[in-house]
């Protein structure tokens, strides 16, 4: 892995190309950017690897932006400058933001109406594990599947980033959680009260079935590909499938686009059909470009949902393992590995 030190200045990881995690460059020394009106500096200290930068070293997510560029797709920081604007009492605040790149860096510039503050007491690498994870499985239990007590729901992955959220948020809105993963997570997700499916033995749909007969009521899959014609398979009448992502398609290569697009076109013909049944594509960003202050509202009022969910003890921050930003190899490895729970948090 290639790392470039000079003086004292911006430390920011650059992704190159399609590289293994060593060939991520760590550059340092750069000026540390000024905000311009209507933006705030952002001094990191905390941001995190989630499953999109793991497709973007592969050239697989589907609208990155072309090499190189500096990935990163949220982070937590205090606000070290305020551009013309901006309340100049915003400075020395404690903030989350969403960006979809460029949060691997020491400093980050944000317009100020992107960022949500962080409550008192709640720690930055904390908060970080809540941000991007907190909003897509908040957004998709109560936006998209509007799960109620007495459901039972699906939770794919159920020990991951935006699984393990998903499962705590289902409980607290007094749902029934039967959730995949591999055996070795299975005694803490039976802690946790949620019914533990091996995704490696076999037909895991069948083996759904046998628990939930009469079909569940939400199906949460990131996984995609042929398994979600089973994902949909699953609902009982009146039932909704949210996918959102398409992890069995991580290694592929190919059009990046296209399993996105034929999820999209499943999606949009199970919809047409008259069967009581819901499908959705789920994506953080949908709104943004046509109705930005109405996104940004929506998803300040999500996120602080989510952090007055984790204040009261209804969800935990699951940090699987905290890495300086130079380390940023070692944690991408770690978080592509499977053996861990929660998010891996990149820290300055």
């Amino acid at each position: 892995m290639e790392v470039v030190m000079n003086a004292e200045g911006l430390v920011e990881v650059v992704l190159p190309g399609t590289v293994e995690p060593e060939g991520l460059q760590v550059r340092s020394g750069g000026a540390v950017p000024s905000p311009g009106p209507g933006q705030v500096v952002i001094k990191m200290e905390a941001t995190g690897v989630s499953f999109a930068e793991q497709q973007m070293r592969r050239g697989r997510y589907y609208d990155q932006p072309p090499f190189p560029f500096v990935p990163g797709y949220d982070l937590v920081g205090t606000v070290a400058a305020t551009g013309e604007g901006v309340a100049p009492a915003t400075a020395g605040t404690r903030v989350a933001a969403l960006v979809k790149v460029g949060g691997w860096a020491s400093h980050v510039v944000v317009d100020a109406a992107d960022v949500v503050e962080v409550p008192d007491g709640v720690g930055a690498a904390e908060a970080e594990t809540l941000v991007i994870n907190g909003i897509t499985a908040w957004q998709m239990l109560h936006r998209k599947a509007r799960v109620r007590a007495g459901q039972t729901v699906v939770v794919y992955g159920a020990n991951g980033g935006v699984g393990s959220v998903l499962v705590q948020l289902a409980h607290a809105a007094g749902a029934k959680v039967i959730g995949t993963a591999s055996t070795r997570h299975h005694a803490a997700l039976r802690e946790q009260g949620v019914t533990p499916v091996d995704y490696r033995a076999g037909d895991v749909a069948a083996r759904i079935r046998e628990l939930a007969p009469g079909g569940v009521d939400a199906v949460f899959d990131h996984v995609g590909g042929r398994g979600i014609v089973d994902s949909w398979r699953l609902l009982a009448p009146g039932g909704t499938l949210v996918s959102y992502g398409s992890a069995s398609t991580r290694d592929d290569r190919g059009s990046k686009q296209w399993p996105v697009l034929k999820l999209l076109g499943r999606v949009w013909l199970w919809n047409a059909l008259p069967n009581r049944r819901r499908a959705y594509f789920y994506n953080a960003w949908a709104g943004r470009s046509l109705a930005k202050n109405r996104f940004r509202a929506r998803l300040r009022h999500d996120l602080t949902q989510v952090f007055a969910a984790f204040q009261r003890g209804d969800i935990t921050a699951r940090i699987a393992a905290q890495l300086p930003l130079t380390r940023v190899a070692e944690a991408v490895r770690l978080a592509e590995s499977g053996t861990v729970a929660g998010k891996v948090v990149l820290t300055p």
